[in-house]
């Protein structure tokens, strides 16, 4: 992973587990065949997409409300 693109990423997802989750369930994704949501010139890993992704806000995250029995 680069360091700038994870840098970057942080200022939009502040809390470090939760990215790491956005990012792991993101790269999975575009590993099966899912199309990115940038233009990339550059080969990128599916990590870095996936940074790149929530860099330029195109993948955000929500959470859920514990269920109450």
């Amino acid at each position: 992973m680069r360091d700038d693109y994870l840098r970057e990423a942080q200022k939009k997802i502040t809390d470090p587990m939760i990215l790491v989750n956005v990012v792991s369930r993101r790269a999975k994704q575009l590993k099966s065949g899912y199309k990115p949501l940038i233009e990339s010139l550059e080969r990128l890993s599916a990590e870095d997409m996936a940074l790149r992704e929530i860099m330029e806000g195109k993948i955000t995250y929500q959470l859920s409300e514990p269920v109450e029995e």
